[in-house]
């Protein structure tokens, strides 16, 4: 398995929250704010130079709705999860009306029993 460099972790988490901050209309300002951090942090993790503790990760995420399939998915390797997360972004996109069709329709597979 390849390893995965700290600065590639920080440069992508980075590239994320910025991408999810701009699309909700925050700025660095607001976010800063909104997560009780300094304005010089956020620019920071934002452009990759430097790593975020786990607690203002899951803030990030809360605020900005952003699922953690979205920050992890590009670092996994094993197809499992790929495929798990596949169908994931999947569901994401569905109506809530059709999600809760396929959750039925997974509860009816997984209780299905053969004669």
């Amino acid at each position: 398995m390849n390893s995965i460099s700290k600065s590639d972790i920080d440069k992508t988490f980075g590239k994320i929250l910025k991408d999810f901050r701009v699309k909700n209309g925050y700025t660095q300002e607001i976010m800063a704010e909104k997560l009780g951090i300094s304005l010089k942090y956020i620019s920071r993790i934002e452009n990759g130079y430097s790593g975020i503790k786990t607690r203002t990760l899951i803030n990030y995420m809360n605020i900005l709705g952003i699922t953690p399939n979205t920050i992890f998915k590009e670092f996994m390797t094993n197809e499992n999860i790929k495929n798990q997360l596949e169908i994931s972004e999947k569901l994401n996109q569905l109506s809530e009306e059709k999600l809760n069709f396929v959750n039925n329709m997974i509860d009816l597979l997984i209780n299905f029993k053969k004669d």
